[in-house]
């Protein structure tokens, strides 16, 4: 996750307070989706962003995780995001994101 993306979402948790927030992850594939997940719930891992040290423990997902399809006009869905879920794999990115909000989320 850029620093200026880290630097949103750490704006929104201030003005909002963090259990307010679900962040979304659009990542193509899972250690991806993986290191952005842990950034906004534990943390900037790479020491150098806004989020270093900041543990928020937002609740996240991936666009392709059912809890949030299930959420969106299945139309604008399929429309939006339907080509890509052919050619992403759906499951290692949802096993990524279950771990870090199993280890790191403190709003679920």
């Amino acid at each position: 996750m850029d620093l200026e993306n880290q630097k949103r979402v750490k704006d929104f948790a201030d003005n909002y307070g963090a259990e307010n927030l679900v962040v979304i992850i659009g990542a193509a594939e899972g250690e991806a989706a993986g290191l952005a997940a842990e950034t906004v719930t534990a943390g900037d891992p790479t020491f150098a962003g806004p989020l270093t040290g900041v543990q928020l423990g937002l609740k996240v997902y991936h666009v392709c995780e059912e809890e949030v399809k299930s959420e969106v006009n299945e139309e604008l869905y399929e429309e939006q995001i339907g080509m890509m879920e052919m050619v992403l794999d759906i499951d290692d990115i949802a096993k990524e994101m279950k771990a870090m909000r199993d280890e790191f989320c403190k709003y679920l």
